[in-house]
């Protein structure tokens, strides 16, 4: 197989550097995502303390029995907050449900920003109150990170560096805690199940906190599969649709997937965090004028994020 760029990168060289470390930061990270559309980032924000104690909490959730997780489940929000149950979200173009069930927690907005109106309201779990603490921290660090990556994403691409600041601003960014469930007999699922089946990501860049176990692949140009793996505390960070539409394929919302494990190990959990950072719906998604060229005639129609957003929820089954 040859060689893959994801690239290990530091956030404090963006963040803190020279503007030599700067400029190095943006180019590496936007190369990797013309390349392969995935990086590593250390000093991301995150303790190794929060993120165990995140996790600690993710496990403590999901081991709530179904009738109390249920309550949580809201129907019409389309598993945009709350608890998501088994067999609900599938891949674009699948037939089979993920094995996996999921909570959701959106934007908080404390700034009498109007855009608040348009949020539902995030659940709160009773039964477990240090949960809903720990997942609005993570949510404001990882948007916080977040924001610094778009600022050199905006460089890398020639754009104002504060390109992106008041698009996800109390954007409609999603934190989701997902519990990829034990299946206690691999024989009684469909041959096709998997845990996460090969998609895109909808939004303008996804940050995961590394999950509790192996898994997860992306689909190389030469149309292999390569494992991804974070090392150690880091997060892995990649394009989304939005701006890879945003940038008429400039920057690659790579294909990527999770995979089940070893048959033996079938009867173990998995769990993840990703952050999803979503702009504010009215952000207008047309191809930037400066990615459009005779070798590169622009590729989408115009559309808003909001547009985008609703469409593709009704593709993976969430939204009717």
């Amino acid at each position: 197989m040859a060689a893959v760029n994801i690239p290990r990168l530091d956030l404090n060289d963006y963040i803190y550097g020279t503007p030599e470390q700067k400029k190095k930061f943006s180019e590496d990270l936007g190369n990797a995502y013309q390349e392969t559309g995935f990086v590593t980032i250390a000093n991301h924000g995150m303790t190794p303390e929060l993120i165990n104690e995140l996790y600690t909490e993710v496990k403590n959730f999901f081991e709530l029995p179904e009738a109390v997780k249920m309550k949580y489940e809201i129907p019409e929000l389309a598993g945009q907050r709350g608890y998501t149950s088994k067999g609900k979200e599938k891949a674009k173009d699948s037939k089979t449900p993920d094995l996996k069930e999921f909570w959701q927690r959106g934007q908080t907005v404390t700034d009498n920003d109007p855009v608040k109106n348009e949020y539902p309201d995030n659940c709160v779990v009773a039964e477990a109150p240090r949960f809903n603490t720990i997942t609005q921290e993570v949510y404001e660090r990882l948007e916080a990170s977040g924001k610094h990556l778009l600022q050199a994403i905006a460089d890398y691409l020639g754009l104002p560096t504060t390109y992106f600041d008041d698009k996800v601003h109390n954007g409609n960014s999603i934190l989701r805690a997902i519990h990829y469930f034990p299946i206690e007999d691999p024989d009684s699922i469909p041959a096709d199940a998997v845990r996460a089946g090969a998609h895109e990501d909808i939004n303008l860049i996804t940050l995961l906190i590394g999950a509790s176990a192996d898994g997860l692949e992306v689909l190389t140009r030469d149309g292999e599969w390569f494992p991804v793996k974070a090392h150690g505390e880091d997060i892995v960070v990649n394009v989304g649709d939005m701006l890879q539409r945003l940038t008429n394929n400039k920057l690659k919302s790579t294909t990527h997937r999770v995979v089940n494990p070893p048959r033996e190990l079938m009867k173990t959990s998995r769990f993840s965090v990703p952050f999803f950072l979503h702009p504010k719906s009215e952000m207008d998604l047309s191809c930037l004028a400066s990615c459009i060229d005779a070798d590169n005639p622009k590729a989408y129609s115009d559309i808003t994020a909001g547009e985008y957003l609703d469409e593709r929820l009704k593709e993976i089954g969430l939204k009717k």
